[in-house]
């Protein structure tokens, strides 16, 4: 990482300092009360509001949680991306301390917070941000125990996100293969943005320091090994791995081979920007009687093969907010009126595919309306869905293997998910 932070802040939503830590020595506390001048005087205007301040040859990036801002001040040209992130990191590691990160939190737990500080950075650069192997040697009640304690191998070894000696009678790795696919459609029916979104979520429950291997249909992988790649590959963008995958290796043969930590976290993350085919779609249409009524008709058809199902399928239909005395008929599922939304949700618990399914709704409106009314706002409908056992990338796990010293036998379990994300449709 190009750079380093200088220094770290805790600071209350008033600005004042409640904890921080110098690394370089090359900035005071002083530039705490210059990074929330600055603020202030952006917050008048929301959108110049940037994670990113720079003043008088000072970096400030910083996030707000809660009650607290955490700030990073920095003389050196670094990579603000990367400090942003360790910010969360440290969210992450107090909130597992401490429940929540509030300023009463931090309060409590002085001495806690500078031993973590002390651990997750040093002279400026970031360095153990998980927080299991952290609370393996920084306990919250550590003032009360007489043998000083060692610390993990995690510290000490190069797999930092893994302690020795971990063993379970059974071992299994459960992996979730989940995509959740973002549309927009105009109100012409026309698809302006689409795009899905993948995550490869793993929970391992292994002894020992087992190593993984992960196959895929990756086109790149399998046309390097010859194989036809008809219909079956896919071509993934904007991969982003685990710190534990070892990348030279993926580089050289894309192989995804890794050391996992113990128990949940994302593997992998990609995103596929090609044109996506709405997998249920919904048309609706609307009917004014006068201004005394107003009814609205709405097929959603699904439009997937018809061995899969999705569940749990909810579709919100915004509706004028001062409409009264619903009435409303469905050939499938239930429909209610959401008041406090301004919407009707209809929602169908199990839509299979191929099939078509319709509501007709009828709302009462006030006779009597302002001629200076402001003109009614146009939400879009909003669906959301779960399909199992289907991706729409087509994205296949070819095989997962694991290779430990013992050679013990372990369950894989695989499983397929596709979701809505924000799914919407501007059609009224």
């Amino acid at each position: 990482m190009a750079g380093a932070a200088s220094a770290l802040f805790l600071l209350d939503i008033k600005g004042r300092v409640l904890v921080w830590r110098d690394y370089r020595g090359d900035v005071s506390a002083v530039q705490a009360e210059r990074f929330f001048t600055k603020l202030i005087e952006k917050e008048a205007d929301p959108e110049t509001q940037d994670p990113v301040v720079y003043d008088n040859g000072v970096t400030y990036m910083f996030i707000q949680h809660n009650n607290v801002y955490l700030m990073t001040a920095s003389r050196q040209n670094c990579n603000a991306a990367s400090l942003l992130l360790f910010l969360h990191r440290v969210v992450d590691v107090f909130k597992h301390y401490f429940e929540e990160l509030e300023e009463e939190s931090l309060r409590d737990n002085f001495v806690i917070v500078y031993e973590l500080l002390d651990e997750m950075m040093d002279f400026g650069y970031p360095q153990y941000t998980e927080a299991k192997i952290l609370s393996e040697f920084i306990k919250a009640d550590a003032y009360r125990m007489e043998v000083s304690q060692r610390p993990p191998m995690a510290v000490t070894n190069a797999v930092s996100w893994r302690s020795e000696g971990i063993h379970y009678k059974k071992n299994e790795v459960f992996l979730d293969v989940v995509e959740s696919v973002n549309m927009l459609v105009n109100s012409n029916g026309q698809i302006i943005r689409s795009d899905v979104v993948g995550a490869l979520k793993m929970r391992t429950y292994l002894s020992g320091m087992p190593e993984c291997k992960l196959g895929l249909n990756d086109r790149v992988l399998l046309e390097a090994q010859g194989r036809t790649t008809k219909g079956k590959a896919i071509d993934l963008d904007d991969i982003k791995f685990h710190q534990c995958v070892r990348l030279a290796r993926f580089e050289n043969d894309r192989t995804i081979s890794f050391i996992p930590p113990d128990g949940s976290f994302d593997l992998m993350t990609y995103r596929l920007s090609t044109q996506v085919k709405p997998l249920i779609w919904v048309e609706a249409q609307v009917e004014r009687h006068s201004r005394s009524r107003i009814e609205f008709m709405v097929k959603a058809r699904s439009q997937f093969k018809e061995r899969s199902t999705a569940t749990n399928v909810e579709i919100e239909l915004p509706v004028p907010s001062d409409s009264t005395n619903p009435n409303i008929r469905t050939s499938m599922g239930s429909a209610s009126y959401a008041p406090e939304n301004d919407a009707l949700i209809w929602k169908v618990k199990s839509f299979p595919g191929g099939k078509e399914y319709m509501l007709r709704a009828e709302f009462r409106l006030p006779s009597i309306t302002s001629e200076e009314s402001a003109p009614e706002r146009k939400a879009p409908i909003r669906v959301k869905f779960e399909i199992p056992y289907f991706t729409v990338s087509g994205i296949q796990v070819r095989y997962l293997k694991i290779i430990e010293k013992s050679g013990y036998q372990t369950l894989p379990w695989v499983r397929y998910i596709t979701m809505a994300g924000e799914y919407e449709l501007r059609l009224i």
